[in-house]
């Protein structure tokens, strides 16, 4: 499937000189949404995953319907003050901006694998923190799924030895 011609392009959004792949018109077609989910189930059906960590707000779309499929739980990565009780953060620079994101200590145990999900992966700041979090709770990051890659932006040099996925790359022009 071409997921390109259905990603939806828009200049100069959240501000001027910013191209921003919106990927809602991937949900508004559903042969786009099931190839999509599809791949996702395809390259992780054999990896041993425990949770998925669904990156705020995107990223719970893919990340729910694939933990369950899967039969795993579905870990939230939210905005700051968002989530209730106790959590651990991470602050983290956005290509436009800067943000902190929080998960729930009760629900990111120790030596969990986890596979993280979001829409987007650009300069790999957002998947960075999360990654953090994950370690500072003693789990380890299964790998990074993502429907678009900016690689041109070089998140892999945030991410060393973190096996990255996407479905649809850019490079900038």
């Amino acid at each position: 499937m071409n997921l390109d011609s259905v990603i939806r392009k828009v200049p100069d959004f959240p501000k001027p000189g910013i191209l921003y792949y919106d990927i809602t018109s991937i949900f508004m077609d559903p042969q786009a949404f099931t190839f999509c989910l599809n791949q996702m189930i395809d390259a992780y059906k054999d990896e041993q995953i425990d949770a998925v960590i669904a990156i705020e707000s995107r990223g719970f779309i893919m990340g729910s319907l694939f933990a369950e499929k899967m039969g795993i739980p579905m870990i939230l990565a939210r905005k700051k003050g968002k989530l209730p009780g106790k959590c651990i953060e991470e602050s983290y620079d956005l290509e436009y901006g800067s943000a902190t994101l929080e998960i729930h200590v009760s629900d990111l145990t120790a030596g969990k694998k986890v596979l993280l999900v979001d829409d987007l992966i650009a300069t790999g700041g957002t998947v960075k923190a999360v990654a953090n979090m994950v370690e500072k709770q003693g789990s380890s990051v299964a790998g990074v799924f993502s429907i678009i890659g900016l690689p041109f932006l070089d998140y892999a040099k945030k991410l060393p030895g973190i096996k990255v996925t996407t479905l649809q790359d850019y490079h900038g022009e």
